[in-house]
């Protein structure tokens, strides 16, 4: 995908505008995080929920083709996998995962689709082939 975006003429535009929509992102969760009283544990489920239901639309949009279904899903992405920045940072901040690799990488994977759903939303809405 990154590559992809590169090769078009505004690509490295595209590719840092997307890390700092990811960097934004992040922050926004991390001081929510931080500022919110409410448990967010049982938000969970429904995020996995999501996540599921983005897996089952994207593998379903693999044989329709819609670029519409594809910005929805992306859109969809970004909201799901924000939120689950906000519920991981939240457990650990409030001491309910002792595991701290295992958050670790939940948080990471998060910015990683966060990221990746932006790029590819970028590229559908603003990118100029050379």
């Amino acid at each position: 995908l990154v590559g992809s975006v590169l090769g078009m003429s505004n690509g490295a535009n595209l590719v840092m505008t997307a890390f700092a929509g990811t960097g934004a992102i992040f922050l926004g969760m991390a001081t929510l995080s931080s500022v919110i009283k409410r448990d967010l544990s049982a938000m969970g489920k429904w995020l996995f929920i999501g996540a599921i239901l983005l897996l089952v639309a994207g593998i379903a949009n693999f044989f329709i083709q819609s670029s519409a279904l594809m910005m929805t899903l992306a859109v969809a992405a970004i909201g799901i996998f924000s939120a689950f920045i906000l519920h991981d940072l939240k457990r650990v901040k409030d001491g309910l995962e002792t595991n701290y690799i295992s958050a670790t990488l939940g948080v990471y994977l998060s910015i990683y689709n966060v990221f990746q759903a932006l790029l590819a939303l970028l590229g559908m809405g603003g990118g100029r082939d050379e």
